[in-house]
């Protein structure tokens, strides 16, 4: 039998912990395993692309444990009422190769991804940063103002979609929440969204070279968190950025960010960061208030370790619904497989069931 862990546990983890304090510790979780990089077999993700999305496998592995996610990405997927984004992974032991968890990853690569961008934020952004921009305001949208709200201070967040259903999604949700301290802004083009902004957050969706942050737009001492660009063919930054000589441009996995990245625009010299090396101290993150500062975050393997090994050890600490799937044989003798199919099935009694 394996670990799992659904979408109902994950709501019920994310209800008992909250969303701030689950991102937070998650967040720690990664800092943690991007601080024992060299112990990891790294790669960039294996993706299969066709002519409306593309379906990916993420793997990861510290020699002791190792995990991959699947994850799709399908833009056209809402016109049809369906997520653009699915995913789930499985958490495995190297030293037997058997699974031990199998789970959701579609909140939890949002949760995750909120909490890589709080992660960099904290290095690069100048102290003080108050006012986040927020184009693009579709499913990562809540997570990245929760995280940079409740762990970064960003007391007003200024929103701006070409769908302004997005946005109207967004404000109910953000109400909901309650948070006072939190100024929400609607903003009626990318320009006044971004126009005094401490951090501009792009999330976009659409699969294509797109200029959502234009040079005139950028302004000394924003922290671009450039979190939609994600897959070859897709950016939301204008090149001419990148070209700024007071630009600081941070990747998580610099080879797949090459393939994906904003800096899949850029020649093979051009010159990053990896944060692992920030988050060790081994480079400044912000060298000046005055420098602009680039998280080129694409989503990396390591993340997703890190995301299901939390998950594990707090579905384990936590009380509520515990499930386990029958995944695996389970064998007398390991080197009798066929003698599964003779054996007579066992049929589990339900509640409404009578024992014979």
């Amino acid at each position: 039998m394996v670990d799992f862990i659904g979408v109902s546990r994950v709501r019920e983890l994310l209800a008992r912990r909250g969303t701030a304090r689950f991102i937070e510790e998650l967040a720690a979780e990664i800092e943690a395993d991007f601080l024992r990089w060299d112990s990891f077999e790294k790669s960039p993700r294996h993706a299969t692309h066709s002519s409306v999305g593309v379906i990916e496998l993420m793997p990861a592995s510290d020699g002791r444990l190792y995990s991959f996610k699947y994850v799709n990405g399908h833009p056209k997927n809402t016109q049809e009422g369906l997520l653009t984004v699915t995913a789930f992974g499985v958490l495995a032991d190297v030293h037997t190769g058997y699974p031990l968890l199998l789970s959701e990853l579609t909140l939890t690569t949002a949760l995750r991804t909120a909490a890589t961008s709080v992660l960099a934020a904290r290095r690069m952004a100048r102290a003080g940063s108050r006012v986040m921009a927020l184009i693009g305001n579709g499913a990562q949208a809540e997570f990245q103002t929760i995280a940079f709200h409740e762990l970064l201070g960003i007391r007003e967040v200024r929103l701006y979609d070409t769908d302004r259903r997005a946005t109207d999604k967004l404000e109910r949700n953000l109400a909901r929440l309650h948070l006072p301290q939190l100024k929400v802004s609607r903003c009626a083009s990318t320009a006044a969204a971004v126009a005094g902004a401490d951090i501009v957050t792009t999330a976009t969706a659409d699969k294509r070279n797109a200029t959502i942050l234009t040079p005139e737009l950028i302004v000394a001492g924003m922290h671009l968190n450039a979190v939609g660009g994600d897959c070859p063919g897709k950016t939301e930054l204008h090149r001419d950025i990148l070209l700024r000589p007071d630009v600081r441009v941070v990747v998580e996995y610099e080879p797949q960010s090459r393939i994906e990245g904003e800096i899949q625009q850029m020649d093979a010299g051009y010159a990053v960061l990896e944060l692992a090396r920030v988050l060790a101290g081994d480079a400044p993150g912000r060298a000046s208030d005055a420098e602009v500062t680039v998280f080129d975050s694409v989503g990396f393997a390591l993340e997703d370790f890190s995301a299901l090994r939390y998950l594990q050890r707090i579905h384990q600490e936590e009380r509520g619904t515990r499930s386990q799937i029958d995944l695996l044989p389970q064998l007398h003798d390991p080197k009798d497989l066929f003698g599964l199919l003779a054996a007579k099935p066992q049929r589990l009694i339900g509640a409404n069931d009578e024992a014979a």
